[in-house]
């Protein structure tokens, strides 16, 4: 039996919650980001006609159109409302992924023998829009990378359906950008030999790819030939990450207790990024050394951003250890997740900083979270066995 995977995507869902509240942003150029060294976390379409994207510098996006509102986004608004979304879809498919805050798969293989699994999925998306005033796209394939390259090609609000024997024809003529994994570096690899549709790429020894590009060779290989056998994963919501280190002799050095929170946080704020979790609840537990166990917290804006959980961080920690007496334990934990990526939260941030961030989560997954930290929190390593046990793997 053929798969039937579906993709539904919230069209310019930032935007959409913001007209959602205020219809006077109906119709403009609304570009959601934030500071004039920050980028566009979103973006209207009536934006992009000029040719806004996101992750696109703020004073670019506004030379290309002058005339576009700017805000600088409100991420609790959009956390809710993505729950709303989630509640209405997990009620009716029998298995539903949450790729991200705005973006669904559901395995609905096998319901052809009770439903037609498009007419299903129409009057899914139809619920959707009626139940949150949101608009949603969505496309119905054999598989989450076809879908998915369906969904951005039907846009906005458009309800494609791909076919098995219509996979390859739908594949062919589209730009090897729109596969999945094909990043500018890719892209530009492989058109300097000419490569620039995925009819060419799928054609291609894919031992050749693989010499060209790595280990991801095949899998793009396979991607550009309609193939994907990547399950549809069944969404439960993460409550919170923590970490703790308990110290070989109890310690009250000030300065050694902030450089392991430092290296804590990073530790923590880099898994954050890694599984697309936004944290709004930081709490800092510390254990004296006759074992009294105190623990503070506080709510912050949806962040996964090093520097700003290192500050509430250290804010907490000045207030929750307040008797001078020796510490055998540090924790931290973040809670009130909610999906998102580092770039979602950039409303203040710089272009330099999102840079920044991508390149040492870059080398933080191919290297191990220590590879490269900040000085002041280099000195952390965990003393846990089943952490150092999950690094080595």
């Amino acid at each position: 039996m053929a798969r039937a995977i579906v993709h539904m995507d919230l069209d310019t869902f930032f935007v959409s919650c913001e007209r959602l509240t205020n219809s006077e942003l109906n119709g403009i150029p609304l570009i959601i980001g934030g500071g004039d060294r920050g980028v566009v976390a979103s973006c209207s379409y009536e934006a992009r006609y000029f040719g806004v994207r996101s992750a696109m510098p703020i004073h670019m996006a506004m030379k290309l159109c002058p005339q576009a509102k700017v805000m600088k986004g409100d991420m609790e608004l959009y956390s809710q409302l993505s729950h709303d979304v989630t509640q209405v879809i997990q009620e009716k498919a029998p298995i539903m992924e949450k790729a991200s805050i705005d973006e669904f798969y559901l395995d609905i293989t096998g319901m052809d023998k009770f439903h037609g699994s498009y007419k299903w999925t129409n009057e899914l998306a139809q619920s959707v829009i009626k139940e949150t005033g949101l608009p949603i796209s969505f496309s119905l394939s054999i598989n989450k990378t076809v879908s998915k390259i369906a969904t951005g090609e039907g846009k906005p609000v458009g309800n494609l359906e791909i076919p098995e024997n219509g996979v390859q024809a739908f594949l062919n003529p589209l730009s090897i950008q729109k596969i999945p994994m094909v990043g500018a570096v890719t892209f530009q690899l492989l058109s300097r030999i000419g490569v620039r549709k995925i009819q060419t790429l799928a054609e291609m020894p894919p031992e050749v790819l693989q010499q060209m590009i790595g280990k991801n060779g095949l899998d793009i290989w396979k991607k550009a030939n309609g193939i994907d056998n990547t399950p549809v994963e069944p969404y439960t919501e993460r409550k919170s990450i923590s970490t703790e280190h308990t110290f070989s002799q109890d310690t009250i050095d000030i300065a050694k207790l902030k450089r392991v929170l430092i290296g804590m946080v990073e530790k923590l704020a880099f898994q954050l990024r890694s599984e697309q979790w936004l944290t709004s609840t930081i709490a800092v537990k510390i254990r004296y050394a006759n074992f009294d166990t105190e623990t503070k917290q506080c709510k912050i804006a949806y962040t996964s951003a090093d520097h700003i959980l290192t500050k509430n961080v250290m804010e907490l920690f000045e207030k929750v250890y307040q008797r001078r007496m020796r510490l055998r334990l540090i924790g931290i934990r973040f809670s009130g997740l909610v999906r998102g990526t580092y770039q979602i939260n950039l409303f203040e941030d710089t272009e330099e900083m999102l840079s920044l961030y991508a390149a040492m989560d870059k080398m933080k997954s191919r290297y191990g979270f220590d590879a490269v930290m900040r000085c002041a929190g280099a000195h952390f390593k965990p003393n846990n066995k089943d952490e150092i046990l999950k690094r080595k793997k």
